[in-house]
């Protein structure tokens, strides 16, 4: 049985990495995906209806109000309605560093994408959910909100922090309208946006020992979790973190 049938979907940064998975697992499970992405979403949309799904895009830049509000409606429009919001879209830039040394403008960017854009997604999202009689938000925080990063990441740390918070917020004033929200804490994945840091052997062992399970996630292990928060089978869950990492935040130390 399709565990989101007659659900629509909307997912922020759906046009790849995890965002784009999550989109075609959704839709094969029977979600209506709108993909919003700044990116060209023309593959992901062709490759769902490839598998039988149904599936469409919007330009959304995340941190444009008028943007965010446009793919909700886009969204309505075209659907129907509004149940799942999958907050996905998100930033790690590479010179994020430490308090120190990382320059303002990567912090201001950093936290524009990964909370504003969060929160932005949630105001516009909300009303047509109450309108369609409730639905299940799941914004991407990160393991690094309940513990400091191996490598310095100020800015990345400190929005993914804000996003699990405004996260539990959210939950708890409209737990009695029918909307959940809960946070989505991906450990270390293998996408395009990790690679890109793990350039040499060196740098992905220093990584990989902190993780338990010895490996780097699978971009489809974080898209189940994603799914179960997006599905009723999480339904009485709400302001809670989901957190797969391969063992991370339950290890005291890990051998070197």
């Amino acid at each position: 049985m399709d565990r989101l049938a007659g659900k629509v979907v909307l997912i922020t940064g759906g046009a790849s990495g995890l965002g784009r998975v999550g989109a075609e697992r959704f839709a094969a499970e029977g979600a209506a995906v709108v993909i919003a992405d700044l990116g060209d979403g023309d593959e992901a949309i062709e490759a769902i209806a490839a598998s039988g799904g149904d599936a469409s895009y919007v330009n959304c830049d995340v941190t444009d109000e008028d943007a965010v509000r446009n793919a909700v409606e886009h969204t309505v429009s075209t659907f129907g309605a509004l149940h799942v919001l999958y907050n996905n879209a998100g930033v790690m830039i590479g010179d994020d560093d430490d308090p120190v040394s990382t320059p303002l403008d990567t912090y201001r960017r950093t936290m524009d994408i990964n909370v504003l854009g969060t929160l932005l997604g949630c105001r516009f999202a909300i009303p047509a959910m109450l309108a369609a009689g409730g639905g299940s938000i799941v914004n991407v925080a990160s393991f690094v909100a309940h513990m400091g990063a191996a490598t310095p990441q100020v800015a990345y740390t400190t929005s993914k922090g804000a996003v699990l918070a405004m996260t539990r917020e959210i939950a708890v004033i409209y737990a009695r309208q029918g909307i959940r929200c809960n946070a989505l804490c991906p450990g270390p994945v293998m996408t395009p946006m990790l690679a890109k840091f793990l350039s040499d052997d060196a740098k992905r062992q220093r990584r990989l020992v902190h993780i338990p399970m010895g490996r780097f996630g699978h971009p489809a292990e974080i898209a189940n979790g994603a799914l179960f928060l997006a599905s009723d089978e999480s339904s009485w869950m709400t302001g809670q973190s989901l957190i797969i990492d391969g063992g991370i935040t339950a290890a005291y130390v890990t051998p070197e």
